[in-house]
């Protein structure tokens, strides 16, 4: 999808993608849990196999949903998304990264997160 987002678009969907995030958040503390005492208890009290791929589908279907409104997803640990937009004509990438209370910050697009500056 192609959309771009205005700021003020962006930022009254961040409350829906902070709670989002918590949910990649629970699920990806879980994983690791998961992973950690398999291997070294051989199994883990969170669950095996099942419980790992409704995990990972937990993760796929956020992260889906997020893809399928044009908000790009950057990365899950931490959790880092951007929404495309223009500012003053140049192509950006709205930013926001787990953690941050709210929509603060821009890059331009060929620039990436080292590029970040606030809105």
């Amino acid at each position: 999808m192609n959309r771009l987002f205005t700021v003020d678009e962006a930022r009254a969907l961040l409350p829906e993608i902070i709670d989002d995030a918590g949910l990649i958040v629970a699920a990806r503390a879980d994983l690791a849990e998961i992973a950690h005492d398999r291997q070294t208890l051989g199994h883990s009290a969170l669950g095996g196999i099942p419980e790992i791929k409704a995990l990972e589908a937990r993760i796929e279907d956020v992260l889906g949903g997020w893809a399928e409104r044009g908000i790009e997803v950057k990365g899950v640990a931490p959790v880092l998304v951007d929404f495309p937009a223009v500012l003053d004509g140049v192509s950006v990438r709205l930013c926001w990264i787990e953690g941050e209370p709210g929509l603060a910050w821009y890059h331009r697009t060929d620039l990436g997160f080292a590029g970040r500056r606030p809105l």
